[in-house]
């Protein structure tokens, strides 16, 4: 069977300038494509968005994300975060090697961050009429958790992981309401469709990403942003999700300890109401 790359030899003589572009730059650096979102590929190879997606369906496929699942399934390999595993590993090994794929998804992160950025996400968030948390996906159980903690400091907030709710509540929302949306790639299209429909009607639009410049990052008003060299050879978020859930928890910490006294009422009865559940 014919394998991606050697498709894109094969039909070289058929692309445009922009897609020869492309071709070029995916032939001698395929290993490097499963960490670029799409607008950062276009930007490496001179060309727009558009010509990525058009360069992926003359290939046959769906789209941009296929052609990274494609090429990095070519590439074969096992690669977890930045540290190469072999089947001769034992249990722990694998433990001890994605701890260390942790640790150092936590120190890039922690160098990437604003910390402007931050306050102004904590301030964003503390006066929101309601905070709508958008998820998809692997994203999905990172929008209930910063749910979860937002709810317990009294704070409006409802997780969304539907794509069609996540659209239908960005239609309804005002200057008074905030998005907060959680992709690591930067390219879920209803993920970006939904904040750039947020973005519209005047709210607040807030994305926990990899990737500044990104289709999400042009209709978020504040990007926080992670560093996780995620998979050589796989697109599973993994470490990834430990870098978004510590943001979560920076962000709950630090309302915690700014919020006004009605934070720390909601936090006295919801504990309060807690006592029930435990024995």
């Amino acid at each position: 069977m014919e394998t991606t790359l050697i498709q894109i030899q094969n039909m070289y003589s058929s692309f445009g300038r922009g897609e020869r572009k492309l071709a070029d730059w995916l032939l001698q650096h395929p290993s490097e494509l499963i960490g670029l979102s799409i607008s950062e590929l276009a930007a490496a190879c001179g060309c727009g968005d558009a010509t990525v997606i058009r360069f992926s369906k003359k290939l046959g496929l769906s789209g941009y994300q296929a052609l990274k699942v494609n090429i990095a399934r070519e590439l074969g390999g096992s690669f977890i975060g930045n540290t190469a595993t072999t089947e001769s590993d034992s249990a722990l090994e694998l433990y001890q090697k994605h701890c260390s794929d942790i640790i150092l998804t936590l120190e890039r992160t922690r160098n990437r961050l604003s910390g402007n950025t931050l306050e102004a996400v904590a301030g964003a968030l503390l006066k929101a009429r309601t905070i709508s948390v958008f998820g998809l996906g692997c994203s999905a159980s990172i929008a209930l958790d910063a749910t979860h903690k937002l709810v317990r400091l009294g704070l409006s907030a409802c997780a969304y992981s539907d794509s069609h709710m996540q659209m239908i509540i960005a239609s309804h929302l005002t200057a008074e309401d905030v998005v907060l949306a959680i992709s690591h790639s930067g390219s879920s299209v209803d993920i970006v469709n939904s904040l750039a429909e947020a973005k519209k009607n005047g709210a607040t639009t807030i994305c926990i990403t990899g990737y500044a410049k990104s289709p999400a990052g042009k209709y978020s008003d504040y990007c926080l942003l992670t560093n996780a060299e995620e998979t050589k050879h796989s697109i599973l978020a993994m470490t990834s999700r430990i870098a978004q859930l510590t943001i979560i928890d920076t962000l709950y910490i630090y309302l915690v300890l700014h919020g006004d006294d009605k934070i720390r009422n909601a936090i006295n009865s919801t504990e309060e109401a807690l006592e029930t559940k435990k024995f």
